[in-house]
């Protein structure tokens, strides 16, 4: 099972996904990330995020994707260690900023504003 929260805090959103995100979840990880829409500034959460697969890095890409069409962009932290190696193996850190912490992660969104 997977939670999604996701709150405005000034410019932009935070998405807290909490549970595994994998081929069982993804799709409600998807269509929330759809409804934020393009062109929002978001956050992403992973603190509560054990176990991350490729479908689950799909959607984020898709994500990315899209808030960057329509103008905005998103940046990804508090990942796992175990979530965190795969998200530099795979080079999702080149196609956006992973931090450690919150602050880390909006500062990299506002360097790309």
């Amino acid at each position: 099972m997977l939670d999604i929260s996701i709150d405005r805090v000034g410019d932009h959103l935070i998405c807290r996904p909490v549970g595994e995100l994998d081929a069982f979840t993804v799709g409600q990880f998807r269509d929330s990330l759809s409804e934020l829409g393009g062109g929002e500034r978001v956050l992403i959460d992973l603190s509560g995020v054990p176990f991350l697969d490729s479908a689950g890095l799909g959607a984020l890409i898709g994500g990315v994707r899209r808030a960057r069409e329509g103008g905005g962009d998103v940046a990804v932290y508090g990942a796992r260690p175990a979530v965190a190696r795969l998200l530099h193996t795979t080079g999702f850190d080149r196609v956006a900023a992973v931090s450690d912490s919150e602050h880390d992660a909006l500062k990299a969104l506002a360097e790309t504003a």
